[in-house]
């Protein structure tokens, strides 16, 4: 029996487990930079095994080593572990016990699988060669993110390249996905305070309106992608918050617009926040008034090393993986992602795991109904143990 057939044989019996571990988590979600139970979890999972063990990395996040003792490549495996926001609607008997916040994105199913493929490594440690690194990352879903902390921590030290994966319920149960390049989108955020003059409805004239000059604001800055962008570059503007809320015949003298700024490219991004800082300038001009603008870079485009992403391929459909029945180039992906950061200090893949079954209702990501089909996390757990394999040349 091959090294990785021994490796999926394990995940094969011990599924229930990983589902268990899975559901554990999903009751139990913690939101970003407060995960303090999830890492303790965590800890005490790893403790007692054959592994170095590093807590504390970027606070929360852990570094757990698997030493073959011989020599080789040290490759990295990551998953996040952090919850959202979101009040759960999915009626499932192991729902959130924690009011207003829920594993809404995958992250449970990614922390599961990695679990349980730590331990089928582990359990055919005597065959491996070189060093295989997880790590357990916090904080992906809020700025700036536990990447990027854990990368400052020493995460990568000693690492040569990293790999990721994401469930999607935007992709059919058996399907791994892949993208070269640039392959999610990098993300900002701005905060904008317009000062005018305040004043009572009668007399405009006596004013300078906060909310008209914002209305202007808005529209030219929606005007961006439209006319500051080739029609050739990925680039999205986006107005979440407009808090001008006052009396019927006030006339507002400050108004506070957020937004979000998202791009495929390092120079997009920055045409783009060129172009907002810009505008805001040039209104304050016309309109006589005061506009501040807090703008904040936060996770870079994704890229996905050529080299490392034909070895996700080719260690997929060498595999044979009997849950895989697609292997696709799903194209750019629109949101963002910290994983980011690992992939701009190593070369890196970050590839995708439909989490749907066919004919099945399919929530997004972030929607309060979200959930996946658990059969997943054997496709996760065995893509991502044949690419471990495959790149330390283990047959």
């Amino acid at each position: 029996m091959s090294v990785k057939d021994e490796i999926f044989r394990y995940i094969d019996s011990h599924k229930e487990e990983m589902i268990e571990r899975r559901r554990h988590l999903h009751e139990n979600p913690e939101l970003s930079f407060h995960e303090d139970e999830t890492a303790q979890y965590l800890a005490e999972f790893y403790q007692d095994k054959a592994v170095s063990l590093e807590t504390g990395i970027g606070e929360r996040g852990l570094k757990v080593t698997i030493d073959s003792g011989r020599p080789g490549k040290t490759v990295a495996l990551r998953a996040d572990f952090d919850a959202l926001p979101i009040e759960e609607a999915t009626g499932l008997p192991f729902a959130s016990k924690n009011k207003g916040v829920m594993h809404a994105c995958g992250h449970d199913g990614h922390t599961a699988y990695l679990m349980t493929l730590a331990e089928a490594f582990l359990s055919i440690k005597d065959q491996l060669k070189g060093k295989i690194v997880l790590i357990h990352q916090p904080a992906e879903e809020m700025p700036p993110g536990g990447a990027l902390q854990m990368i400052k921590d020493g995460v990568l030290d000693g690492v040569d390249n990293v790999f990721g994966a994401h469930v999607m319920t935007s992709m059919k149960l058996g399907t791994v996905a892949y993208h070269h390049g640039e392959t999610q989108n990098s993300r900002a955020r701005f905060k904008v305070t317009v000062r005018g003059k305040g004043g009572h409805g009668s007399s405009p004239h006596e004013a300078n309106d906060a909310i008209v000059i914002a209305c202007q604001l808005v529209i030219a800055l929606q005007n961006i992608v439209s006319r500051r962008l080739s029609p050739f570059e990925n680039g999205v503007v986006t107005i979440g918050s407009f808090d001008g809320k006052g009396s019927f015949n006030v006339i507002k003298e400050t108004v506070t617009i957020e937004g979000d700024v998202r791009a495929m490219s390092e120079e997009t991004a920055s045409t783009i926040e060129k172009n907002v800082k810009e505008i805001c300038a040039g209104i304050a001009s016309a309109y006589h008034c005061e506009i501040d603008c807090d703008y904040v870079r936060d996770y870079p485009v994704l890229y996905n090393d050529p080299e490392m992403t034909d070895l996700v391929i080719d260690a997929i459909q060498k595999a044979d993986i009997p849950e895989v029945t697609d292997l696709i180039d799903c194209g750019p992906q629109a949101p963002s992602e910290d994983f980011s950061y690992f992939a701009k200090e190593r070369p890196s893949c970050f590839f995708y795991i439909g989490a749907t079954r066919e004919g099945e209702t399919a929530y997004p990501h972030h929607h309060p109904k979200f959930d996946i089909d658990e059969d997943c996390l054997v496709v996760a757990a065995k893509a991502m143990g044949a690419v471990a394999l495959h790149y330390l040349e283990i047959d």
